[in-house]
């Protein structure tokens, strides 16, 4: 593997200057942020212009519809950007809570207090608002961070990396906490991920391939995002009118995210209903791939083949199947999804009740649209990404999610015997 010394400097840069940066007070890193955010909305034009450059780079590499639209900024969206580095401005600082007290009977008092991670990567892919919203959330929560994400989004990353410093250089947040790594080669990243001297956290962000590729080969403990191939269940009480709305809004509002529906079930005994839906789908630009049951219902429909269930779409495009239970719509979601955010449609508390506790998923939803999986719409400002695993921080990973603890013991001269 070529080594790039551009890679191991930044790491190395980081790691001294974050140390500081967990003994900043509230108001000094929330200034910080401040001035972030309107250095964002200040250089508008420059960050728009170097986003217009890949986007135009990657149209001419043939990148599709879907991916154009992740990588693709706008005044709304840097406005967007802008409003959410104030919103983590506002929100509690998650350092030095205290999250456990008590004492032992030989007089110990034993504290957990939340503490920064240290230093974090965050490894991703195509959307250049994630390059603000990890450096964000990183620093508020005391932490270093260095940022690799694709070549397709260089120049905008450069650009927004190159605002942020600037805006931190006039403040009490060193400019070296923040670094992004430029170098386009994979193995790049396949050098980031071990560098366990100076990284505490790498946190992978984009597809299948990408997020499998840190698991796996990664030295340097890894908080993973995972994809989301998310489903609605329609049940045989559910209204129509709630569920044509919500199905709707969980596939068409951003079809490209992570959030979004890509895997239909409906009841056999809500059929009569599907043919509707259908046409409202098909209507919207949705490409249905579904059951037999569903297209003898609805002509025009794609047939649906076994890789269609567990796919992740990320188009305007969905499955649709058909099963005869709450039990079998369950068991077909823990075998398919993805463990990210999975949704039932129904009247009837009781069965909503046992699918929120037998559906193994992060996020589980009853009549309420998948896409509301987000930090925004949680409270918790920016996030930082989807967690699918189980261990240490699951769902929207904002600004607690990102921080460790340790425990402070205060005696009086206590021994162990």
């Amino acid at each position: 593997m070529k080594e790039f010394r551009e890679v191991t400097d930044k790491a190395r840069s980081v790691r001294q200057h974050a140390f500081g940066l967990g003994l900043l007070s509230s108001d000094e890193k929330n200034e910080a942020l401040l001035k972030i955010a309107g250095a964002l909305l200040d250089n508008m034009d420059g960050i728009l212009r170097a986003n217009l450059e890949d986007q135009a780079a990657a149209k001419d590499s043939g990148m599709n519809d879907q991916l154009l639209d992740r990588l693709k900024l706008t005044e709304d969206r840097i406005r967007g950007m802008a409003e959410g580095v104030r919103q983590v401005a506002e929100l509690e600082d998650p350092v030095g809570r205290v999250l456990e007290e008590y004492s032992r009977p030989n007089g110990l008092l034993i504290r957990k207090v939340s503490v920064p991670m240290g230093v974090i990567a965050m490894i991703y892919e195509a959307r250049p608002n994630v390059t603000v919203d990890a450096a964000v959330l990183a620093l508020k929560a005391g932490s270093g961070i260095i940022l690799r994400g694709s070549g397709s989004a260089l120049r905008s990353n450069r650009k927004l990396v190159e605002v942020m410093k600037s805006a931190l250089s006039g403040s009490a947040i060193d400019p070296g906490c923040l670094e992004l790594i430029e170098e386009k080669s994979h193995d790049a990243v396949n050098q980031l991920m071990q560098l366990t001297e100076y990284l505490d956290l790498i946190i992978p962000r984009g597809g299948a391939d990408l997020i499998n590729n840190v698991v796996q080969n990664s030295r340097v403990p890894v908080l993973e995002t995972g994809v989301g191939n998310c489903h609605v269940f329609i049940d045989e009480s559910a209204d129509y009118d709630m569920a044509e709305k919500i199905v709707l809004n969980a596939k068409t509002q951003r079809p490209s995210v992570c959030n979004a529906c890509e895997s239909l079930l409906i009841h056999r005994k809500w059929l009569g209903n599907a043919g509707r839906l259908m046409e409202a789908l098909k209507k919207h630009g949705v490409t249905v791939h579904a059951d037999d049951s569903i297209r003898e219902l609805a002509p025009g429909l794609v047939p649906a083949g076994p890789e269609d269930w567990g796919r992740e779409y990320l188009s305007m495009d969905i499955s649709a199947g058909t099963v005869d239970s709450l039990e079998e719509a369950i068991a077909h979601i823990n075998r398919y999804g993805t463990h990210h955010t999975e949704c039932i449609l129904t009247e009837d508390q009781s069965r909503a009740e046992r699918f929120l506790k037998e559906v193994d998923a992060a996020c589980v939803n009853w009549n309420a649209s998948t896409r509301f999986t987000d930090g925004f719409e949680f409270g918790f400002g920016a996030e930082i990404g989807i967690s699918t695993q189980k261990m240490h921080a699951r769902g929207p990973l904002g600004l607690r999610e990102i921080t460790s603890y340790k425990y402070i013991v205060r005696g009086n001269g206590q021994t162990r015997n």
